[in-house]
């Protein structure tokens, strides 16, 4: 009997590589807007991400207790407690280095963007957005 050397024999088996939920990246949406929630989830799913929602930073905050994301797309100006806020509570929690975070906001001054990125957002987006931008700042911080 002839054995080829180095490869296992055929067994009938078919390998596949499909993404499945399992492998999906999770990104919280945080926006007192629910236009722009909606906008940004149809755009992220598109991206295959698995999405949460939050109006808030404090209920943003609740959702990262349940489950840290890979994302954050957090808008800046919010009741109850603003992005800037949220995303200094974020970083000290535990785990809480680990998320790429996008600032989504309609504030443009350098100022205003430089406080973001100190406070420890990875990129940001000006609205209004759209797929070509999301998908481009997402790709920046490696999360596509």
């Amino acid at each position: 009997m002839s054995e080829s050397p180095g490869y296992p024999p055929a067994t009938g088996v078919k390998l596949e590589c499909n993404r499945s939920e399992d492998v999906m990246k999770n990104c919280l949406v945080v926006d007192d807007s629910s236009v722009i929630r909606k906008v940004a989830r149809r755009i992220l799913e598109g991206l295959e991400f698995k999405i949460a929602e939050a109006e808030d930073g404090e209920q943003a905050l609740e959702a990262c207790r349940r489950q840290m994301p890979d994302a954050v797309l957090l808008d800046w100006n919010m009741p109850r407690m603003d992005g800037y806020e949220f995303l200094r509570v974020l970083r000290r929690m535990p785990d809480g280095d680990r998320p790429k975070v996008v600032f989504c906001t309609s504030e443009n001054d350098v100022a205003h963007i430089a406080r973001a990125l100190h406070a420890g957002a990875n990129e940001y987006i000006m609205k209004p957005f759209d797929k070509e931008i999301v998908e481009a700042k997402f790709q920046e911080v490696g999360l596509i």
